[in-house]
């Protein structure tokens, strides 16, 4: 980050396209840019200039008297890989390209940029761009953009894929009075996209909240690695283009037609815990309060309002965003009988009549708060009757000065409310001109709190095997792929047994006989279905008999169905007849699911399921790899949960457990096999509490056979199993070494409990002996890509034991990383210490890692002697000793 650092506060800046010329971009860039020249120096490039706007004009950069941090370049497309390749010899952190005429204009285009990449690869050289309005730093008076407008300071970030959008937006913001920490025009993110400028932004002390207006995500791994990194402490609001597309592309099974690109983008964004909103307007209302210590506990909302309609209005927005109108409790309806008049509305909204002066709103606002029932507030002001708006305003500021709920404020009207809306403003509490915008920020407020709160709760230990056998179904999906796209379904059931998904017995006959042999070895009754790789939705051309109770009726069955394939598909490839135990009730069909998306990878699809699947569409999706949280929540957003689990008519509800396993389990099948294009298992039935896959089709993906890299077809990174060890302590102790997982919370709280005062000291620079959930959640639900924590764990009695952690935090750069080492005082001195610094280091070589450091008590002698014995080097800070390993 050290360059986009510098390019983003520039000493020197160079605008290589300067110009004079009335409405030349490179004439807007020099009057921004001049607006800060008090705070850096401004060097105009332009060979065919002596001077610029006073400035003296240099020919070039490499005659250009100091080092520059910035270069913005405004020249033609033809031009710009040579300039680029001048900044980079001449050392320039980077360079914002605002030209146009690249890979948005064709062929020729497209070359250049290829041109302009492979030097920004060679050279340490960041590029914003190409194609770009640039990027405005207000808090340090820094506008490298060709903008109208000079946007004002604030503490909201936006980055825009668009231009022309975010101009737009910056022009609309200004007038709004509006604040920016920054504003970033991407344009082609030939180098700098999403994922760099949140990483930039989470460790900016001026930004509260990103606000991103998204075409597409581009790099999706980086884009979802850094905004889960920094979503829980800043929220990231994004409205997505794109929500409707022209036309659904052809696919090859009901995975592949159910899951569309922007459900896609749904669920990748709630993985990472970003907000995704509808309008522009959604993205300030949502920035403006989403950072805010009031998040609401739950949906319940209060109304206090002086005007029926603006209260009916809001009632129908609270129900329309899912929320719910909250119920005043006994206590709260007993003060409020007493104390307003006889025909107040006697519920929730609160409508308190149009005569209502400012004691009446105190009163109703104060018992709103103080109800256990309410989750938030709205306060509703119509300008009627005596009460005017600034005394109530400020009165209710008041009250909201002690708040520990969210409090929103809708004062109707424009001139004369204009300054009770800068009261609030200046207090920090949300205020609107309609009921509806109100509350559609409330409902964004709480679902933001509550899919935080789902996504790093605490999973259950599932009984899941990580390490199933599967070398041999890598050579058999290989073998497969050399001659044809799909397995049959005998090879998809050696993948279901390997990962223990409970099926149907079954197995694949090639003649009529075999078929009845088999019905007598499962058992009566029996299905047949049709094995085609070039049928692979069976029903619709007749290719599937049930009930049949007979080895005569197997053998006619099996005669009609290949006769039906022989007409319907005479082009068909038939590999023979699956012959399949069946069940004899079915409570419920079921779904599930993966597909590869273009953008995401490998996605996981449940739902109600059967062959009418596509059209009764109740799926939901989620992003590889699941754990049994992330599995429930996938299963609670479709409507077929409720019946799952409450029951339908006669069928009584069933164990989700064992539901959850079967999709952990499905998603580590698809997590270890990049070679799966699609698959679908449909129907997965729930029979008398107990699940079962009754059909599954497996579709491969050639382009991935000979795949390069670990799991390139995932954004985020699943356990990585390959750093589990046994190993034994000096003593002999038996351990497990391991990466941390979120399930281990427990068992990581009871290890900080049981530390020594003095070890609790020496690891945290402070005695600590409890911690909340939401810190321990940053201990454990990591992101493997930039982080990495082993533990030590061992067996006491009939319970695992952690009795020690190591942990690697790298800098957004993934240059250097900060490590840090604690074992419990029962096992220290048996050469645990040194094992799970080892392990460390391993780690940080393989991600390439140049240098891992540690901040140490200088008392602490036993931890600085180990970092020396492991090579580190030691200096003393202060009252602190800093140890260092270079790694390259």
């Amino acid at each position: 980050m050290a360059s986009i650092e510098k390019m983003l506060n520039p000493k020197a800046v160079a605008v290589i396209g300067a110009s004079e010329s009335d409405g030349s971009i490179g004439q807007s860039l020099m009057r921004n840019l001049l607006m800060g020249r008090d705070r850096r120096k401004i060097y105009p490039v332009n060979i065919n200039r002596e001077t610029v706007m006073g400035l003296k004009c240099y020919p070039s950069v490499s005659k250009l008297p100091e080092h520059i941090d910035l270069a913005v370049i405004a020249t033609p497309a033809r031009t710009v890989p040579s300039i680029v390749e001048e900044c980079a010899k001449a050392g320039v952190d980077g360079a914002v390209i605002v030209s146009a005429g690249f890979r948005e204009v064709g062929s020729e285009g497209a070359k250049l940029e290829s041109e302009i990449k492979q030097i920004q690869s060679t050279h340490d050289i960041r590029i914003l761009g190409p194609n770009c309005v640039g990027v405005a730093r207000p808090q340090i008076g820094l506008n490298a953009t060709f903008l109208r407008d000079n946007p004002q300071p604030g503490q909201i970030a936006f980055i825009s894929q668009s231009g022309a959008l975010g101009s737009a937006i910056v022009n609309w913001a200004v007038s709004a009075g509006i604040g920016f920490s920054i504003f970033a025009s991407l344009g082609s993110t030939l180098d700098i996209d999403y994922g760099d400028m949140i990483d930039y932004l989470g460790e900016d002390p001026n930004t509260r909240s990103i606000i991103i207006y998204m075409e597409g995500v581009g790099n999706a791994k980086k884009f979802m690695s850094s905004a889960r990194g920094f979503a829980r402490t800043k929220p990231i609001i994004v409205i997505k283009a794109g929500r409707y597309p022209a036309g659904a592309k052809a696919a090859s099974s009901h995975t592949g037609a159910l899951a569309g690109d922007f459900a896609v983008y749904e669920a990748a964004f709630k993985r990472a815990g970003v907000v995704m909103v509808d309008e522009i307007g959604d993205l300030f209302n949502c920035a403006s309060v989403l950072d805010s210590r009031f998040l609401p506990a739950g949906p319940n909302l209060a109304i206090v309002t002086n005007a029926g309609g603006p209260s009916v209005l809001a009632a129908d927005s609270v129900v329309s965003h899912g929320g719910q109108l909250a119920q005043m409790s006994e206590e709260s309806m007993k003060i409020l009988n007493g104390a307003l008049p006889l025909y107040w509305s006697r519920g929730n909204p609160l409508d308190i009549l149009g005569d209502a002066d400012v004691a009446r709103y105190e009163l109703a606002v104060k018992t709103c708060i103080a109800d256990p029932n309410v989750d938030g507030l709205l306060v509703i002001y119509t300008p009627q009757g005596t009460t005017q708006p600034t005394p109530l305003a400020e009165a209710v500021t008041k009250i909201a000065a002690d708040r520990r709920k969210p409090m929103l404020t809708v004062w109707m009207g424009e001139s004369s409310v204009r300054e009770s809306r800068a009261i609030f403003h200046k207090n920090d509490i949300p205020t609107y001109s309609t009921p509806e915008e109100a509350v559609k920020t409330y409902s964004y407020m709480y679902q933001y709190r509550r899919n935080l709160d789902q996504l790093y709760q605490t999973p259950q230990e599932l009984n899941v095997d990580f390490l199933p056998p599967k070398s041999h179904l890598k050579v058999m999906i290989r073998k497969a792929a050399k001659t044809r796209r799909a397995l049959t379904q005998s090879e998809v059931d050696r993948f279901l047994d390997a990962y223990a998904i409970p099926r149907a017995k079954g197995s694949l006959s090639k003649s009529a006989d075999q078929a009845a042999m088999i019905a007598l070895d499962i058992g009566y009754p029996v299905v047949l279905k049709i094995s085609s790789e070039d049928i692979l939705h069976k029903t619709d051309i007749g290719g599937v008999v049930t009930g049949l109770n007979s080895a005569q009726a197997v053998k006619d069955a099996y005669k009609v169905i290949i006769d039906r394939a022989h007409k319907t598909k005479p082009e068909a490839r038939i590999d023979g007849i699956y012959v399949q135990k069946m069940t004899a009730e079915i409570d419920y069909e079921l779904i599930l699911g993966a597909k590869k998306d273009r953008d995401f990878g490998s996605v996981i699809l449940f739902g109600m399921g059967g062959t009418e699947v596509e059209l009764i569409n109740d799926v939901s999706i989620g992003l590889a790899p699941l754990n049994q949280i992330l599995a429930h929540r996938v299963i609670e957003e479709t409507k077929i949960y409720k019946a799952l689990s409450k029951g339908l008519r006669n069928k009584k509800p069933v164990d989700l457990r064992p539901l959850e396993e079967i999709m952990v389990r499905f998603s580590n099948l698809i997590v270890d096999f990049p070679e799966i294009g699609e698959m679908d298992i449909n129907p997965l039935i729930a029979s008398n509490g107990e699940f079962t896959v009754l059909d599954a089709r497996m579709i491969i993906d050639p382009s991935a056979i000979d795949h390069a890299g670990a799991y390139p077809h995932l954004v985020i990174v699943p356990y990585p199993t390959k750093y589990v060890n046994p190993w034994k302590l000096k003593d002999g102790t038996e351990v497990t070494l391991r990466p941390i997982k979120p399930e281990d919370e427990p068992i990581e709280l009871e290890f900080i409990r049981g530390l020594s005062t003095e070890t609790s000291r020496f690891r945290f620079f402070q005695i600590i002996k409890d911690l909340p959930h939401e810190a321990l959640v940053r201990f454990c639900n990591i992101d493997y890509d930039r982080e990495m924590a082993i533990i030590a764990e061992t067996r006491e009695g009939d319970r695992n034991l952690e009795i020690g952690v190591s942990r690697l935090i790298l800098e957004a750069n993934k240059k250097r990383g900060e490590f840090a080492v604690v074992v419990a005082d029962k096992y220290q001195g048996k050469g645990l210490g040194v094992k799970l610094v080892d392990m460390l280091i391993e780690f940080a070589k393989e991600k390439g890692i140049e240098t891992i450091y540690g901040t140490v008590m200088a008392e602490n002698l036993k931890m600085i002697r180990l970092c020396e014995k492991l090579g580190f080097s030691t200096r003393r800070e202060q009252e602190s000793t800093i140890a260092e390993l270079k790694l390259s």
